[in-house]
């Protein structure tokens, strides 16, 4: 980009007194991460998460949000282990996924440019797992392992663990566990 151009694109106004390239913000994130390492990893797996920031006044944007039940943002942080590569304010009158494919091929394509043989890992909530984000990880070689949230086919498939769980959980007094690992697909794909 030009310095004219640039220096008008980013230069202060009326009502921002201070400049920014956001892009550029966004990226340092991910350039500190990709300098922590000495060498690159075999594998890295990147967290996505949406959470309230609950808000006590009157703020520009504020939304009541059912799930929280308060008034709150719902900003979208996106972690690989310690390290945070992105953190995203936002309204809570949106879905907890709106803008992670977005977010998330930015900072793929940034991390592959360093390092193009890593294998990458998206982890997620049930709030995650919408088709876009899956496609868009299929397409471009990232694994991916989304939670589900309850429903009446899934509870038929795990209904044997379920009665284990609640079994053990008599037997030790306590909430229990049980774990099974198989494929699943929607009806739809």
């Amino acid at each position: 980009m030009s310095g004219a151009r640039r220096g008008a694109a980013f230069a202060p106004s009326r009502y921002h007194r201070i400049s920014h390239e956001a892009a550029a913000i966004e990226d340092l994130f991910v350039t500190a991460f990709l300098d922590a390492h000495l060498c690159p990893p075999a594998e890295i797996t990147i967290d996505l998460d949406a959470t309230d920031d609950p808000l006590h006044g009157c703020q520009e944007g504020r939304f009541f949000h059912g799930y929280y039940d308060c008034y709150c943002y719902l900003p979208l942080y996106i972690f690989c282990g310690r390290h945070l590569l992105c953190a995203k304010m936002r309204r809570s009158n949106i879905d907890a996924w709106a803008g992670s494919r977005e977010k998330i091929a930015r900072i793929v394509t940034h991390i592959r440019e360093h390092w193009p043989d890593v294998r990458t890992l998206l982890r997620a909530d049930s709030g995650f797992a919408r088709d876009e984000l899956m496609d868009w990880c299929e397409s471009n070689s990232v694994d991916y392992v989304f939670g589900l949230a309850r429903n009446s086919r899934l509870s038929e498939r795990i209904a044997l663990e379920l009665e284990a769980a609640v079994e053990v959980s008599v037997e030790i007094g306590r909430p229990a566990r049980c774990f099974a690992e198989f494929e699943w697909t929607t009806r739809d794909s």
